[in-house]
């Protein structure tokens, strides 16, 4: 997992599609989601690390 479309892709194995307007929103919204699915089990701590790092650093950018 290397770019934002990839933590997208992630997300939509598990029937998330998260968008809002504000990209900021929706990067929260996906850091929420990313949590949820690792305190399931859902996803490996490599898989929430990792997207949790890609999202940070586009957060970071648009700030």
């Amino acid at each position: 997992m290397q770019t934002f479309y990839d933590v997208q892709q992630l997300l939509k194995k598990f029937g998330l599609i998260i968008y809002f307007k504000d990209e900021l929103n929706t990067i929260e919204m996906m850091n929420q989601e990313l949590k949820d699915l690792h305190r399931s089990g859902l996803i490996s701590n490599e898989e929430f690390m990792q997207a949790r790092l890609i999202l940070n650093q586009r957060k970071m950018g648009k700030l």
